[in-house]
């Protein structure tokens, strides 16, 4: 099974068409989406939109789930609640719809084992899961899962751990990556009775028109800067 692998493409669509592209041309049989489809990014609409038309499966961000149920959550601070605000006025029922009925987890088999796929944290897209604590504490938390691979999105940065033959992995970032360096963050997952192959790829894409429409649509400045740097300068 090959599955690609992405996360937080935060409403940008170049990168996500960019993204998509790279992960047909490795082959894979099936692309899952970690959350936070929404949020940012100039184009919430097209991409709600282009992940209904590729039959990408995905679990609920915390973005998602501000967007799609309104949820009075305490306030992040920065930009985000602008954004998200902004982001509300650009979806139409349908996009609203879709995100409704995001699960906050997705379960299935691989040829390893379980596989589990969520965003932020078990049960709360809005969390956060350490994957960098060590072992005697990220251990329990992963048996709890039950799972030999877990999917996990919200970092922005790309991460694969293994803890005791179990396989952690965060893709990053399609839209916002903070791995340093600019461009779409996607994997390609492998998975055999014997083990699990992870490939890691940063794809190029039209930052120009990413950065163009964040301008047009008077976005705040620190999302293009994002985008543009692949680093965050403040908290988002």
């Amino acid at each position: 099974m090959r599955l690609g692998v992405i996360s937080d493409v935060h409403a940008n669509l170049p990168a996500l068409e960019s993204a998509l592209e790279a992960l047909r041309a490795a082959g894979v049989d099936q692309v899952l989406c970690l959350g936070d489809l929404v949020g940012y990014g100039p184009h919430p609409r097209q991409v709600v939109r282009r992940v209904m038309q590729e039959g990408v499966l995905a679990v609920l961000g915390g973005a998602d789930a501000r967007v799609a149920y309104r949820l009075p959550l305490p306030s992040r601070g920065g930009v985000a609640d602008q954004t998200l605000a902004w982001t509300l006025t650009q979806l139409t029922p349908k996009e609203i719809e879709f995100l409704r009925s995001l699960p906050p987890m997705r379960k299935f088999l691989t040829a390893y084992g379980r596989a589990r796929a969520f965003h932020g944290a078990p049960g709360d897209p809005d969390g956060r899961l350490d994957l960098s604590a060590p072992t005697r504490e990220l251990l329990p938390l992963l048996e709890e899962l039950r799972a030999q691979v877990v999917l996990v999105g919200g970092s922005h940065v790309p991460f694969y751990r293994e803890v005791h033959g179990l396989h952690v992995i965060d893709p990053g970032s399609v839209g916002m990556t903070l791995g340093g360096e600019p461009g779409a963050d996607v994997v390609v997952l492998e998975t055999r009775a014997d083990g699990v192959t992870v490939s890691s790829q940063k794809v190029d894409y039209d930052l120009g028109q990413t950065l163009f429409d964040i301008q047009a649509w008077d976005l705040p400045e620190v999302v293009a800067e994002v985008v543009r740097t692949g680093r965050s300068p403040q908290r988002l």
